[in-house]
């Protein structure tokens, strides 16, 4: 019902909204006497704050058309080289000669935890000078009909196993934050198995591997409450008209208010500044706002099953770190990972997956031999800047493209 009275008020401010925007257009009208004022621009100002806070965010789009590869510009476009239901495995396919070395081929698994793929499109654009990027774009569970069926923990370390046969030998995968712990669960598995295809390297940024280890406000949250304080308040069925009506879910506005409460100070301060910044004419600190707040705000709904299982796996029973992991019968044991090289990366100030929480992969893999491992910790980065930013462009991009180099040949 909730979710119900949610698109309600949504509908309800939609006229809202356009007269909003009409009074925008008045506002910038070269003929309207006010528009170069401060009193005008204080009025757009408000009117665009207003309809941003109230506006539905769509997917936005990854928008990457060319890259720089030996000093050069070359193309970039976006193909859909695999699909299933909940996921499109899309592949930057950059317009090389078919004469150059093969660069490293990185899949990389973007989080399903609420926001789009795009997320990490600064992750995207800083490998693809140098790396053949796969990107996992998964589907927002609102615009999946019943029909297809549900989607559950399992399912997602199944899809990551059959997108790395897709890919074939040698990949390198690169799991960013909350599919750590669904990509390691799946090289234990393809190791365990002696599977071919297991990739050459495994490089987990920022997870939620033991949460055990520095907790974070999220990961208290989580312990705190029992799995079914977590059914009863946060699962919820889409409404109608949506592709996936009648579908239980975790919708994406929840985790939105969740991550927003978190740091309510900073986001009401970007606001406030973001309205200054348009009454004083400052259109690049404006537009740095909109870039940011069009990202962050756009959300995706989250199949029921997929989330209940994560939040009880991952952080209330931690099954990974004490052994007690199954998929689909099936006991998960990263011990069984010897091919595999493994590099792990954490940020100093990480409010999400604390520090030590991802390293603890090292110590449950710990029959890779020591040359195939590698950690490291950027200093003075939260969960963000490991894998975005200039710090990550700067200091983490070039050790995973000398990690991968490395362990590439040995494969």
């Amino acid at each position: 019902m909730f979710y119900h009275l949610y698109e309600m008020n949504h509908a309800a401010m939609a006229p809202l909204r356009a007269s909003a925007e009409l009074m925008r257009q008045a506002c910038n009208n070269s003929m309207n006497p006010l528009s170069n004022t401060a009193f005008g621009r204080s009025l757009d100002a408000g009117f665009e704050v207003f309809e941003r806070l109230t506006r539905r965010y769509g997917k936005p789009t990854f928008g990457l058309s060319s890259t720089t590869v030996d000093e050069r510009s070359v193309a970039v476009e976006e193909e859909i080289t695999f699909s299933k239901p909940f996921c499109n495995l899309v592949h930057f396919k950059r317009d090389l000669p078919a004469s150059r070395k093969a660069d490293p081929k990185i899949l990389l698994v973007a989080p399903m935890s609420g926001h789009y793929a795009t997320l990490l499109r600064g992750t995207v654009e800083a490998l693809l000078p140098s790396a053949d990027i796969y990107i996992t774009d998964w589907a927002d569970a609102r615009v999946v009909p019943v029909t297809e069926g549900g989607f559950d923990l399992d399912d997602y370390i199944t899809y990551i196993i059959d997108i790395l046969h897709h890919l074939g030998e040698g990949v390198h995968v690169v799991a960013v934050c909350q599919p750590s712990v669904p990509v390691l669960a799946a090289v234990s598995l393809m190791e365990a198995n002696g599977d071919t295809f297991a990739p050459a390297s495994m490089t987990l940024m920022g997870g939620p591997i033991d949460t055990r280890i520095n907790p974070t406000a999220v990961n208290e949250l989580a312990k705190g409450k029992s799995i079914d304080w977590f059914r009863d308040n946060v699962v919820m069925q889409v409404p109608w008209p949506q592709q996936g009506f009648g579908r239980n879910v975790y919708p994406g506005f929840l985790q939105l208010s969740g991550f927003m409460s978190m740091n309510l100070d900073r986001h009401m301060t970007a606001h406030k500044d973001f309205y200054l910044n348009l009454v004083k004419n400052d259109g690049d600190s404006a537009e740095k706002h909109r870039e940011f707040y069009d990202e962050y705000l756009a959300v995706m709904d989250l199949t029921a099953e997929f989330y209940l299982q994560t939040v009880e796996r991952v952080f209330i029973e931690h099954a990974l770190p004490k052994g007690t992991m199954i998929h689909r019968g099936v006991p998960v044991d990263p011990a069984s990972i010897t091919r595999v090289a493994l590099l792990t990366v954490e940020g100093e100030n990480d409010d999400i997956s604390g520090l030590g929480q991802t390293k603890a992969a090292h110590d449950l893999c710990r029959n890779i031999p020591a040359d195939k491992r590698d950690h490291y910790m950027q200093p003075d980065v939260g969960h963000y800047g490991v894998f975005n930013g200039s710090r990550f462009r700067r200091d983490i991009v070039p050790r995973m493209l000398a990690f991968m180099h490395k362990h590439g040949r040995a494969r």
